[in-house]
């Protein structure tokens, strides 16, 4: 997939087989069909603020939502929470923290940046589908985004 299109779901997740399932629970369901997977921080601020390899990108739509890992290589992902939240043009961003992490700390923390929900990835590969089905439902479909 090329990034001049426009992205709907940019998923932040350095494990590539996490990675896999959610892109696989989406298309299965329909949700969509462009969706970008970066595998770092620093892929992620690179993307949403058009830099680095994606300055072709520049007047281009953000993402209608980021699927976010908290644990990730260069930028973690609380990082790239507080970067996106403290922006007043990506702020209105819709972040979800999708992350193996049940730390209390973590949790309050991910609110605390702005985080817009905050979900445990499931070990159950089925149940995996079902809260990235539930996920894109949701922030896809029936949420109401600003014009």
């Amino acid at each position: 997939m090329t990034t001049k299109q426009e992205i709907e779901i940019l998923i932040v997740e350095d494990n590539p087989n996490d990675a896999e399932m959610a892109i696989r629970a989406l298309k299965k369901n329909n949700l969509t069909n462009n969706v970008l997977v970066v595998e770092d921080g620093e892929q992620a601020l690179d993307f949403i603020f058009s830099r680095g390899k994606f300055t072709d990108r520049k007047g281009m739509t953000h993402p209608k939502i980021v699927l976010l890992d908290l644990k990730l290589p260069k930028i973690d992902g609380l990082e790239v929470l507080k970067v996106i939240k403290e922006n007043q043009e990506t702020k209105i961003i819709p972040v979800v923290v999708l992350t193996s992490s049940k730390e209390e700390r973590d949790i309050i923390e991910s609110y605390n940046l702005g985080a817009n929900s905050y979900i445990v990835k499931p070990v159950d590969f089925d149940k995996f589908v079902d809260a990235v089905k539930d996920l894109g439902l949701y922030w896809l479909l029936l949420n109401q985004f600003p014009n």
